[in-house]
């Protein structure tokens, strides 16, 4: 796998950091009886990480080559260092934001992306309950930022980074955030994202800066207890069914169609839609 030196010891001093952390849950959970984690929750979370894995790994040189490609075509460079990876990694956190928007509003996406919401508990583990196939498309998402003159590579590691933050606020060990919930997102910000409730489905979308939630529309308190997981959850947790029981969904749905373009709304409209013109989607 092609990554840069940045990434390599971005990796070398958050995996012990990952072990800790988790440890430090664990303990916390057993001690207070918490109940955070269950083994069948643990396995689900490891093994759909591990084929997600190796999915990224094998997308990575191709998702390279395929930034590359665009390099030349760059419209701005920013000289400064400083501005340059400040406006990287605000225009990564942005990048990331619309595509979590994507995934949550457009049905193939979803199918994608409820892998990682279909967890009923919290935790720090859940952050490695990966969306299996994003690897697949996630690099078009960051083809603007090559345009706008940033670094294949430089773009990876924002990322990276990014998602390195992303994985500490999924916990319910912490409460409130203070003035910095005003720009960042918070486990409790977080927390609603995962909830079920009906007034938290597709509410703070953001990785990194809760800024963008705010600014479009979609930012949402913690006022009410969270209840973790999804409106149709999997049927069981066999691999398979963890991670293609939405897209068995979609295609039933396709199949039983009555026309050409309820087949195509059924891929690409909202979670939910139905034909019937009520406009229902999975959040009503």
């Amino acid at each position: 796998m092609i990554q840069s030196f940045r990434e390599t010891l971005l990796f070398l001093i958050s995996t012990p950091l990952y072990i800790i952390f988790i440890g430090l849950e664990l303990y916390l959970s057993n001690h207070n009886k918490d109940h955070l984690y269950s083994k069948r929750g643990a396995w689900d979370n490891t093994r759909i990480l591990l084929v997600n894995l190796v999915i990224d790994v094998s997308m990575r040189t191709v998702s390279l080559f395929c930034l590359i490609a665009f390099v030349p075509y760059h419209l701005v460079q920013v000289e400064n260092p400083f501005l340059y990876w400040v406006t990287l990694v605000l225009l990564q956190d942005l990048s990331f934001y619309c595509m979590h928007y994507v995934d949550h509003h457009v049905r193939l996406f979803w199918a994608v992306h409820v892998t990682h919401h279909s967890a009923e508990e919290f935790n720090l583990g859940v952050g490695f309950r990966s969306s299996v196939f994003e690897p697949l498309y996630r690099f078009f998402y960051f083809i603007p930022l090559v345009l706008l003159g940033f670094a294949p590579l430089d773009i990876f590691f924002a990322f990276s980074l990014i998602q390195l933050y992303g994985i500490f606020i999924h916990t319910q060990y912490f409460k409130k955030a203070g003035l910095l919930g005003t720009v960042l997102v918070t486990p409790s910000h977080h927390r609603v994202h995962h909830g079920k409730n009906p007034k938290y489905i597709d509410q703070n979308m953001g990785m990194f800066l809760i800024i963008w939630d705010k600014i479009f529309g979609t930012f949402t308190p913690e006022t009410e207890p969270v209840v973790y997981g999804v409106t149709k959850p999997p049927a069981n947790n066999s691999l398979d069914e963890l991670i293609l029981h939405e897209f068995r969904n979609m295609i039933h749905d396709v199949k039983t169609a009555p026309d050409f373009r309820s087949k195509l709304l059924y891929v690409f409209g909202p979670p939910g839609w139905k034909p019937d013109e009520t406009k229902i989607t999975e959040k009503d």
